[in-house]
Formats: structure tokens, C-alpha cells, sequence
């Protein structure tokens, strides 16, 4: 918030700019559109290779192996019956694993 004005004030002038920014990027959404679409006709006939994943998820989304529709019913089971244990411990590592992952991969 600027030095002087009230709350009031810093939230019109707030909403006074986002207008003007949506006003301003309108045009410019508007012929990203209309370029896309010229693209998307000039590339009539191209042939385009999908990956194997890219395939699978074409040809019926989710494979036996992305789930196990026994543990998910099991699952789901524990937790309407309120028998779901929650592990802090296996969750706290795998979130630090995780962060762990992140730094290594935003030094290298």
C-alpha cells in the first residue's frame, strides 16, 4: 500500500489497473487466436508421430497398469468406514525426498 491513501483508495486504483491491463491484453488474445487458427489451417495434411504415451492416452486413456483398482476400492473402503490410517512418518519423507529432488535438479 502507498504512503497516504486508505485501504479504500489502494483497492480502486487496483481494480482501476486490472481493467486497464484486461482491456489492453484483449487485443492482443484476439490475434493469438486468429493466428493459431491460420496455423492450424496451413498445417492441413502434415503428418504428425505420436509418442507411445501420447498413443495410449488416445486410444483409451489409462492402462491396468497405471492403477490397482483392488487397492483403490480397499482404500476408498477404509476410508468410509473410518479404519484409514494416516502414515506422517512416510509422508514427511517422501515430501522431503521430493524437495530434496527439486534443489538437485535447479543447482545442476
Amino acid at each position: 500500500m502507498k504512503i497516504g491513501l486508505t485501504p479504500e483508495h489502494t483497492s480502486a486504483v487496483a481494480q482501476s489497473n486490472a481493467s486497464k491491463q484486461a482491456k489492453a491484453a484483449a487485443p492482443a488474445a484476439q490475434e493469438g487466436a486468429k493466428a493459431a487458427v491460420a496455423l492450424a489451417g496451413a498445417g492441413a495434411g502434415v503428418a504428425v508421430t505420436l509418442s507411445k504415451g501420447a498413443r495410449e492416452i488416445e486410444q483409451g486413456g489409462r492402462t491396468a497398469a497405471d492403477f490397482d483398482a483392488g487397492r483403490v476400492k480397499a482404500v476408498r473402503s477404509a476410508i468410509e468406514n473410518g479404519t484409514f490410517k494416516v502414515d506422517a512418518g512416510a509422508i514427511a519423507d517422501k515430501m522431503l525426498a521430493n524437495a530434496e529432488e527439486i534443489i538437485a535438479h535447479s543447482r545442476g
